[in-house]
């Protein structure tokens, strides 16, 4: 989960994909696209319904597949696993294996809480993944949370202040809810996280098209008093904003579409702020 994700090493002049991007070796590509195919058919059968609580319950899901990838870029991971959680496979075997236990919530839930038991699934497949990360840190000496927990909880803040703002401008975005508010704020996870990175941390951004948005930030008078990060940080609120504006009339006439649209808004935000936040408290730029 890390296509907005920093890295030590710069991307190469001309890149257009993140640094380190690249599919697994094809058995276990070809294994995750029947995995994905399985899932996607079963849900197409049973048609079921997906809306706000659905979004949130997929929210520790985002922050496994992140913390999986993390321990991907430690070398912390089983080399039998190793290949399902790179960039962007990460997403892929985080995707399968989500809905698989959606598809056996729908199965045996009798009182249509299918949302509640995919969270509990995705909060209990994030303590151990989140552990690893926290062991492999303490084992090597480098743990150092505190910075990036500033970010991680400042972004968060941010982003549901900005998000409550939107709401209060464009009173007809409100329809989309928490789901909204999550979308914008999973940004700002990702936005102050890459600042505390860039600025305070010496890390560098991998994704090109965030790199010149930094770099030309470097390169303004305010870079001083700023850092590189700040201006990262307005583009992604503001592409968030118009993104859930754009998407509030879907969630108002199909909801269902509309909030899993949402939830991938959110994915794209969430994953590569958790990553960096996993990432910088472990590693030294």
């Amino acid at each position: 989960m890390d296509a907005l994700a920093l890295i030590r090493r710069p991307a190469l002049p001309g890149q257009l994909l993140p640094a380190g991007f690249g599919l697994p070796p094809l058995p276990y590509l070809l294994a995750l696209a029947a995995a994905l195919a399985a899932v996607g058919l079963g849900l197409r059968r049973r048609d079921p319904d997906f809306g706000g609580r659905h979004v949130l319950a997929l929210v520790p899901w985002m922050c496994v597949g992140a913390a999986g990838h993390v321990l991907y870029a430690l070398g912390a991971l089983p080399a039998a696993v190793m290949p399902l959680f790179g960039t962007p496979s990460a997403y892929l075997t985080t995707a399968a294996v989500a809905g698989t236990v959606w598809l056996a919530a729908l199965s045996v839930d009798r009182a249509g809480d299918d949302a509640l038991a995919l969270g509990l699934a995705g909060t209990l497949a994030l303590v151990p993944t989140v552990a690893g990360v926290v062991d492999h840190g303490l084992s090597n000496g480098t743990l150092s949370p505190l910075l990036p927990a500033a970010g991680l909880v400042g972004g968060a803040a941010l982003g549901v202040g900005v998000g409550v703002l939107l709401y209060h401008v464009r009173e007809s975005v409100r329809i989309a809810g928490r789901a909204g508010l999550l979308a914008v704020a999973a940004h700002g996870i990702d936005g102050v996280t890459t600042a505390v990175g860039i600025d305070l941390l010496g890390f560098g951004e991998r994704t090109p098209a965030s790199r010149l948005i930094i770099e030309f930030a470097a390169g303004l008078p305010t870079a001083d008093a700023l850092g590189a990060g700040w201006l990262f940080v307005l583009v992604k609120l503001a592409v968030a904003c118009l993104v859930v504006v754009a998407v509030a009339p879907t969630v108002r006439e199909e909801p269902r579409y509309g909030h899993a649209l949402l939830a991938l808004v959110t994915a794209v935000g969430l994953g590569p702020g958790v990553h960096n936040a996993l990432l910088f408290a472990v590693e030294v730029a």
